[in-house]
Order: C-alpha cells, then sequence, then structure tokens
C-alpha cells in the first residue's frame, strides 16, 4: 500500500450499493476505479445518478495512475461524498475543487476523524515530514524493562546478567510480530542490539519484515547479530562512515546537530512512513523527552515482579487510549497529547 493511503470507496444508486472497491496495492488503480469496475452490467445505466462514498478526496494528478476526479467526471456521477480532504501536496484541495468546477455535488469532513486516522502514517509522514512514531515495550510489573547487570543476592528471584528476560508471554508476542508487519521501519539503540541480538522480523506473522534500524554511534556492534545477517535491510546510524549499501547502509550522524532529528530528516528521504520504537529505555525515553512520538504500546507482565532491573521508560504528556489483556499481559496504548492526529 505505502507510499499511497488506504482509500475505500462505494457507488450507492437508491440506498442500493452497485459498486465498491479500494486500494490493493501501490501502483494499481484506486479505490474509484476499482469501485468503478466493479459496477454489475445490468447497473452501469445507474452510475451517472449515484453517489460515490469514498474515504479520503479523489486525486486530481498524474502519477502511476491517472486522475480519479476525471474519472468521476467521465461518467457523470452527480454526488460525492468525501471522508477527509487529502494534505498531500498534489491533491490539497484541488480535487474537491475540480469535481464541484465540473458540476459535481461534492460533501466532505463526513466521518473525518474516522478516515484521518485510518491514515494517520500517511498524514504523519506528508503533514510533519517525519514518519508515524510508535513506541513500544514490555515490563514487569514493578516497572523494569530488563533483569539487573548485577543482580541483588537475597531470597528473591534473581536474573543474570547476561540472560535476556522474555517479559511478555506467547501470544503477546505474535502479536507484537503482527505489529511489526504493519509498520515501514523498526528501531532500537546499541545496548538492545548487543545484549539481546534480536532479529527484530515478522517471523511469528506473515507479513513484510519492516526495515531494521539501530543506532550504534561508535560502530561496535559486531558483524555477527542477527541485524546484520542482510536477511532484510539495516540502516545504520553513526558517527564514523558512510556507505549505502543496498542491504546495510551506514548514515553518518553529525555531532553538531540534534541527534533525533536528523534520524527523522533521514528516514524521511527514505519515505518511511512509520517506524516502532523497541528499546532499549534510554532511546525510548529520549524521545518521549522531545516530545517526537505519536502512538505508545505499554505491554505489561502482571505476575512477574524483578525487583530491581532497569527502569521502564517513563511518559509524560501522553493520553490513555485503551485496554486489552492477553493472558498474563496487560497491554496499554497511549498518544501522545496534542498528536498529530
Amino acid at each position: 500500500m505505502a507510499p499511497n493511503p488506504m482509500v475505500g470507496a462505494v457507488l450507492v444508486y437508491n440506498n442500493r450499493i452497485i459498486g465498491e472497491g479500494y486500494h490493493m496495492q501501490y501502483g494499481e488503480p484506486h479505490a474509484e476505479v476499482n469501485c468503478i469496475s466493479s459496477v454489475a452490467g445490468e447497473d452501469v445505466q445507474h452510475i451517472s445518478n449515484s453517489v460515490l462514498y469514498v474515504s479520503l478526496e479523489p486525486c486530481v494528478h498524474f502519477g502511476i495512475t491517472p486522475p480519479c476526479t476525471d474519472l468521476i467526471i467521465l461518467h457523470k456521477i452527480p454526488n460525492v461524498v468525501i471522508g477527509c480532504r487529502d494534505s498531500f501536496p498534489a491533491v490539497d484541495g484541488k480535487g474537491i475543487e475540480k469535481l464541484i468546477a465540473a458540476g459535481v455535488n461534492v460533501i466532505s469532513g463526513i466521518l473525518e476523524k474516522e478516515c484521518l486516522d485510518l491514515n494517520k502514517r500517511f498524514f504523519t509522514f506528508h503533514d510533519l515530514k517525519r514518519p508515524y512514531i510508535i513506541l513500544k515495550w514490555a515490563q514487569s510489573a514493578d516497572g523494569k524493562i530488563a533483569a539487573p547487570l548485577n543482580p541483588p543476592k537475597g531470597g528473591r528471584k534473581e536474573y543474570a546478567g547476561s540472560e535476556r528476560l522474555l517479559i511478555s508471554n506467547e501470544l503477546t508476542n505474535r502479536l507484537v510480530h503482527k505489529w511489526r508487519a504493519e509498520e515501514a521501519a523498526i528501531m532500537v539503540g546499541t545496548n538492545t542490539a548487543l545484549n539481546d541480538d534480536p532479529s527484530l522480523t515478522t517471523r511469528l506473522w506473515p507479513g513484510e519484515n519492516p526495515v531494521r534500524i539501530v543506532i550504534d554511534k561508535e560502530l561496535k556492534l559486531p558483524g555477527n547479530l542477527k541485524l546484520f545477517d542482510k536477511k532484510t535491510r539495516t540502516i545504520v546510524f553513526n558517527n564514523k562512515r558512510e556507505d549505502n549499501d543496498a542491504m546495510l547502509s551506514y548514515y553518518l550522524l553529525d555531532k553538531s546537530k540534534d541527534e533525533l532529528s536528523q534520524i527523522m530528516e533521514e528516514l524521511y528521504r527514505e519515505r518511511l512512513q512509520s517506524v516502532m520504537v523497541e528499546g532499549g529505555t534510554k532511546l525510548l525515553q529520549s524521545f518521549i523527552d522531545a516530545g517526537l512520538w505519536d502512538e505508545a504500546r505499554v505491554i505489561c507482565n502482571e505476575q512477574l515482579t524483578i525487583w530491581s532491573g532497569l527502569d521502564a521508560p517513563v511518559l509524560i504528556k501522553h493520553k490513555s487510549v485503551k485496554e486489552e489483556r492477553l493472558d498474563s499481559d496487560l497491554i496499554s496504548f497511549f498518544k501522545r497529547e496534542a498528536a498529530h492526529d
């Protein structure tokens, strides 16, 4: 789908749906085209007396496919109901203006909030010139994200510092892989890459692997980590080298400039519309403190207490959206206050 938005369209005649379609794949026909093409032969005569409902403003520019506004006008569809305006510069109200100029009765802003939320990644990318940012981490019931490097002595349950602590359960792990399949990129910091050696793939869920991103400023990560297996693309942000290999790219950060801003600018140039930041605490907290996030998903294993270890990040200026439970895990969803919706 990406870099295109998700769009659906329905054609209604006399309170009866005669056509429906959606944009299936980048480079293929848009929702309006598939909708009109789906109309059965006996209903073609009714197209010019129908109402077209579309979740996003029809395009007006020539890209890989021709403008949908021209198709609507060609078929003399008299009424078009639009969910939300398309802020993409090549459209941005021009599609609505062209339809009105052609005599089409246009109503817009119907279920606008829902339509904007459907394409929150697309709109954030084009409006804010950065990816939609999702923060994700798992923590114990006492707010720890990892076991201590030097575990305390005593009668409590202890974890060796070199042992990777699996906090979330198997069901939640599968859900996390589904989340990964829904995003363009996934990011971790140096310590998470070194201590956990994550694959950052969707191996537990069908779907494409996200582009893997790691911040390794001093290039101290060994080359035998799974991140560098070239099974899917990896981008390394660092202070030492630049090398744009197809599957393993190194981007040089300017030490005199804000690190996160540079990373966001580069991901925008890479046309990555979303990124899930999976850790560790230092990296996650840097996004939080900078106010550079849109959504957070926090998994809490309510049956696990670590007693001491690495503290989980602390959200600020946030609002709770919903909670879900998967066995021992409580999953809390948050949005940043005043975040781009």
